[in-house]
């Protein structure tokens, strides 16, 4: 008897369902294992930032593992697997949970080193206050009326820029750091609006950033241009441009940039000249790379430096200690 052609599209339909259930069954165990490895690595290679940086991302890490290990748990608890509905929307949900878990691993951020946590402790010249949203760095004696808040580079520990801001503070500038959500400057564009309202009698703010923060730092200045109060003394780019054209900004501007950065390499602070004043000064630290403006070790994909950090560090605070007090005390 010859087998029943109608009969044979329905079993092929069955074992294709079954081998997707197992699929599925395997994937869910295999992918919430790993994620609770995965969570754990990032805890750990973030170490102390877990306590000193956004509470955002250890809320992020903290969700992470919740759920990871619940689903881990549930998944292995289970001995065989079971019909499941609606497949393609649960690969869609593995694949989804894979890029969370990839960005939570990329959202690792740069720690600071030595000379930065130095620089965090308080003594006779100038007071350090840190909050889960900023880094306050305040001169012990009468303040100048003209302060710098500046944004970090992407993923950078805000205690990172403690040593090379610090000689502003010794100097009577109060110094704002704030410390960013996921380590994203573009979601701290607020920041400045909050903290102009706190810190008197600073009046008048240098707005300052490093890479990413540099760019955010442009934009606040621009959109703070429009306040009658005049609230923008300056803006001071390390390693930085801005992302539009700020050409016609009455505001004075210093480019500090790095002859050996990879990442903001010379070819493009060059590019960025026609997008900022024409009294704008520029400022190369020759030998300095793009690591240099902070302390938080190397980065990925930068140059080789010719100077060390420190005096790197040195010409740097250097020339933006000069830029903000040309700007009155």
């Amino acid at each position: 008897m010859e087998p029943n052609s109608d009969q044979e599209p329905a079993v092929g339909r069955s074992r294709a369902t079954n081998q997707a259930d197992v699929i599925l069954f395997w994937a869910v165990r295999l992918i919430s294992t790993l994620g609770v490895v995965a969570v754990i690595w990032a805890a750990i290679a973030t170490g102390d930032m877990l306590v000193h940086g956004h509470p955002a991302y250890t809320i992020l890490l903290g969700l992470l593992f919740i759920v990871c290990t619940a689903v881990a748990i549930r998944s292995w608890r289970r001995h065989t697997p079971g019909h499941r509905r609606f497949k393609v929307l649960r690969a869609l949900g593995l694949l989804v949970s894979c890029g969370v878990l990839a960005l939570a691993g990329w959202l690792v951020p740069y720690s600071a080193g030595p000379a930065a946590r130095s620089a965090m402790i308080s003594d006779s010249a100038l007071t350090v206050t840190e909050s889960p949203t900023q880094i306050l760095m305040a001169p012990t004696g009468t303040p100048s009326d003209v302060g710098v808040f500046f944004q970090p580079g992407a993923l950078v520990d805000a205690r990172a820029y403690a040593a090379i801001l610090r000689p502003l503070v010794e100097s009577g500038h109060t110094v704002v750091i704030p410390k960013q959500p996921l380590g994203i400057a573009f979601l701290s564009t607020n920041a400045f609006n909050t903290a102009r309202t706190e810190h008197h009698p600073v009046d008048r703010w240098v707005l300052g950033g490093h890479s990413l923060g540099g760019v955010v730092a442009a934009m606040n200045a621009q959109s703070a241009a429009k306040d009658l109060g005049k609230p923008v003394a300056g803006v001071l780019f390390f390693a930085s441009y801005p992302a539009s054209d700020i050409s016609t900004l009455p505001v004075p501007m210093l480019s500090i940039s790095a002859s050996n950065d990879a990442l903001t390499t010379p070819e493009k602070v060059k590019a960025s000249r026609s997008m900022l004043p024409k009294d704008t000064i520029f400022t190369e630290i020759e030998g300095g790379v793009h690591a240099h403006f902070g302390d938080y070790g190397t980065q990925s994909g930068d140059g080789e430096p010719t100077l060390s950090r420190d005096e790197a560090r040195t010409e740097i605070s250097a020339a933006s200690l000069g830029f903000v007090q040309s700007l009155g005390r």
